[in-house]
């Protein structure tokens, strides 16, 4: 079974929406920088608690709000069993570069949410 591993928060200014959210819950929030250019890692509590952590970008897309990722895998299968259930591929898979592979797609109501297979040699 696969299970959901990362959120993504799309905010007008993603260094307001961190402040907020480390003020309303303590969450620690970095810019991820490097690669990552403009994106905040957010970490939502100690790794050994129940939860997952996520991250903050800047909002592309006027209707994007909150997405979820799902752990898979094997993202090529994953991509096919959406597709077979009625979703679509929106951003095709594509390496984050030594963590693994991630695609956005959409369900049967519009929604988006990514899957990510791990993989360290990824866009090595």
């Amino acid at each position: 079974m696969s299970r959901v591993v990362h959120f993504e928060l799309h905010a007008d200014d993603p260094e307001r929406a961190g402040k907020f959210y480390a003020a309303a819950f303590g969450w620690e929030i970095n810019n991820w920088g490097g690669e990552g250019g403009d994106y905040w890692l957010v970490t939502t509590g100690d790794e050994n608690d129940r939860g997952i952590d996520g991250g903050i970008l800047k909002r592309e897309d006027p209707k994007a709000t909150t997405w979820v990722t799902v752990d898979v895998d094997d993202i090529d299968e994953a991509i096919g069993k959406v597709e077979a259930a009625g979703g679509s591929v929106v951003v095709p898979k594509a390496p984050v570069p030594s963590i693994g592979y991630l695609a956005y797609c959409t369900d049967t109501e519009g929604n988006v949410f990514g899957m990510m297979q791990s993989d360290p040699e990824a866009g090595m």
